[in-house]
């Protein structure tokens, strides 16, 4: 299987997690079962799983010039991604509620991710939507295959070669020449042109935090597809490590690597 190259160009925060038996209600105060803080920033997930999975990663982004910084980069600098930064303001920061079943709140402020730079890097480009358009559309000119993650979901002046998005974002967003439509424990499918090529369901596990589970789907769909397996095997594989993101705590921590991948889809 031909080793991966892809270039990364999106969010990195520190997750700030609080568990809690159930999600609140509007104006309700619940008392948490726990606090955490984890790397994390839908880019940065992104390209530590890539990682894990066996690709050459490398990301541009940006953090602060603060005391969060170095920790939010932690995850990457373990996973071995090459990191292109830009350091100004604060570090992008994640308030996530998760809940006993799995369900998770989350409120994002950018910071330093509404300056990351607009690049061109060809070859391979992943993006998601927690950066300003202009960097996702330079990010797309010039690669020679662009896959984006539109979340979180607003429209874009983009058609890349592979969407990924949920149901829900797929009602804002739905230009692409291949896309990926996730529908949680139902799995996923892919559509060229509007028609149905390919189907997976995910294995069963039991979820636990789903932070980061579209995050390792897409993550590994853009790895097994770059590593030219078929469009099923590509799918069913993204849906088993999404399965597996969902069943761990934490967003990083909880990405899997391709023996994992491959160890849960042999059960």
């Amino acid at each position: 299987m031909p080793v991966a190259e892809l270039t990364v160009v999106g969010s990195i925060n520190l997750d700030l997690v609080a568990r809690v038996e159930q999600l609140p209600r509007a104006g309700e105060t619940l008392t948490g079962g726990g606090f955490e803080r984890f790397p994390g920033g839908k880019g940065a997930n992104q390209a530590v799983a890539a990682a894990r999975l066996g690709a050459g990663v490398s990301l541009v982004g940006a953090v602060g010039d603060d005391p969060f910084a170095d920790e939010a980069l932690t995850g990457l600098q373990a996973a071995g991604v090459s990191l292109r930064l830009r350091r100004e303001g604060t570090t992008g920061i994640a308030l996530i509620l998760v809940a006993d079943d799995g369900e998770n709140q989350i409120v994002v402020v950018p910071g330093a991710n509404a300056l990351v730079e607009p690049v061109s890097p060809g070859g391979a480009v992943l993006c998601q939507l927690e950066v300003p358009d202009e960097v996702v559309l330079a990010a797309a000119q010039g690669a020679a295959f662009f896959a984006l993650n539109a979340a979180p979901a607003r429209p874009i002046d983009v058609q890349p070669d592979l969407l990924i998005v949920n149901v829900l974002e797929y009602e804002v967003v739905s230009r692409g020449r291949l896309v990926a439509v996730t529908y949680g424990a139902d799995g996923a499918a892919l559509f060229e042109d509007g028609v149905e090529v390919a189907r997976a369901t995910p294995p069963r596990v039991d979820a636990v935090d789903g932070t980061a589970a579209g995050d390792a789907f897409a993550a590994c769909l853009v790895v097994s597809l770059l590593e030219g397996r078929p469009r099923e095997a590509a799918l069913r594989r993204a849906c088993g490590a999404g399965a597996l993101a969902a069943s761990r705590h934490g967003a990083q921590p909880s990405l899997p690597a391709a023996s994992e991948v491959d160890a849960i889809l042999a059960r």
